[in-house]
Order: C-alpha cells, then structure tokens, then sequence
C-alpha cells in the first residue's frame, strides 16, 4: 500500500512540474486608454508584471507607468532590448517609460535578471 501512495505522490508531482513548466498559461492582456492623442498605461510590478501583456494602437505615442512594489532586487529593472530601455525602477514610485509605437509587431521586456517577463503588442 505504501508503494502506491508513493507512486501516486510522485506521479502527481511529475504532473505538476510538467503542467508548470511546459503548459500553456493564460496572461491577462488589457488595452492602453488613449486620450488626447496619447496612450497610457499603468502596470504594477509585484512578484511579476501585472498585466503582464500590453496592447498599444500604432502609432499613438504610448507611455507605460510601472510600479514597483516587490522588494526584490530581480525587479529593480525593466529591460525592452528591442527599443534600447534599461530602466531603474525605484520601489514604490511610478516611473513613466516611452515607447515609440511606430512599427507594429510583438516586443518583450524582462526584468533585469531576465526571470520575469512581459509582452508589448503593438497594432
């Protein structure tokens, strides 16, 4: 009986690492507000990037305001390596960050250790 339990255990946690690292995991993905011929959005910094996907109208200069909220030294920078942005964020301060959304494509950013990402969709 012990064997089985064991068996059992293992193969749910096989499962689980499996689900965790291979699966496909749904992001949330929200639209910039566009006013006064500006985009703007705010995205909180917090044991990740919420939301994590960010969608801008070509075009429109966009400004992205993160917030750092997460003590961890992992998230003290945002890093879009397609736009040339390595970004000091201070805890707790929103820091406003451009984007030039002349060309529509799909662009990432990390955090500076490149654990954590986000996803800029730009159409």
């Amino acid at each position: 009986m012990l064997k089985i339990s064991v068996l059992i255990v293992g193969l749910a946690v096989i499962g689980f690492i499996v689900w965790w690292f291979f699966g496909k995991h749904t992001t949330e993905e929200v639209a910039a507000d566009v006013q006064d011929q500006q985009q703007e959005i705010d995205i909180e910094v917090n044991g990740g990037y919420s939301p994590e996907t960010v969608v801008l109208k070509q075009g429109v200069p966009a400004i992205l305001n993160f917030t750092r909220k997460d003590a961890s030294s992992c998230l003290d920078r945002v890093v879009f390596s397609d736009f040339g942005i390595n970004q000091e964020l201070p805890r707790n301060q929103k820091e406003a960050i451009t984007i030039d959304t002349t060309k529509p494509g799909e662009y990432q950013w990390a955090c500076g250790m490149d654990m954590f990402h986000g996803k800029l969709i730009i159409k």
